[in-house]
């Protein structure tokens, strides 16, 4: 599976994005997603060149999160913006990491993606719940590269 466009249905594409829109109901934190085919870089550091690439780096809560996916090479990263990093700890996203990695042994992409985003909209909402007066800042579809 080493083509962006093999790794994921347009089907599982839909419920990836669904799963965005549901995670943001809970949060105002912006949930992104982008996938590509292989990166030369660690993929953390790849992974805050695509947030930045994004401008998701412009949220005004700074709170954007970006699951970052590099299909060919098997690894992906999850990068919060300064606002998240400033109020939790350190190993905040290692819960997030840990559901996805148990549903990526047993071949389920789709739902371990889904099961990242909905378990960082959990997170967030701790310290980002939503508001009347949050706004959507940022698109919930896959990017690709």
């Amino acid at each position: 599976m080493s083509k962006v466009e093999d790794f994921l249905s347009k089907e599982d594409e839909q419920e990836i994005v669904e799963a965005i829109r549901m995670a943001e109901k809970n949060t105002s934190g912006e949930i992104r997603v982008h996938i590509e085919k292989t990166t030369s870089k660690v993929p953390f550091d790849r992974a805050l060149e695509v947030f930045h690439e994004l401008k998701m780096d412009e949220t005004h809560l700074q709170n954007g999160v970006l699951f970052y996916f590099a299909v060919k090479d098997k690894s992906f990263a999850i990068c919060g913006d300064k606002g998240i990093n400033d109020v939790v700890a350190a190993d905040f996203w290692d819960c997030t990491k840990d559901k996805m990695v148990e549903q990526f042994k047993a071949g389920n992409f789709k739902q371990g993606i889904v099961d990242g985003i909905l378990n960082a909209g959990e997170q967030l909402k701790k310290n980002f719940p939503w508001s009347e007066e949050d706004t959507n800042e940022l698109s919930n579809e896959i990017s690709k590269g």
